[in-house]
């Protein structure tokens, strides 16, 4: 299993993928909007999704889990 975190705080405006989904090293997963930017957060690793930990309109902090992958 692997989890993809945060890599700052901010607030979660979309979340890409579904339980169930594949996704390959490097796809979009997440966006996190951190310091009026718009952050992109990819998968670390290849997998699919076991459990997301987030939704649109979040809060989350640094290093926060936010997908697991198995």
């Amino acid at each position: 299993m692997s989890d993809i975190t945060a890599p700052m705080g901010g607030k979660v405006i979309d979340v890409k993928v579904s339980v169930g989904d594949s996704v390959s090293e490097n796809d979009e997963v997440v966006i996190i909007e951190a310091m009026k930017m718009e952050l992109p957060v990819v998968a670390t690793a290849s997998g699919t999704v076991k459990e997301i930990k987030c939704k649109a309109g979040d809060a989350v902090e640094a290093d926060a889990v936010m997908i697991v992958l198995e």
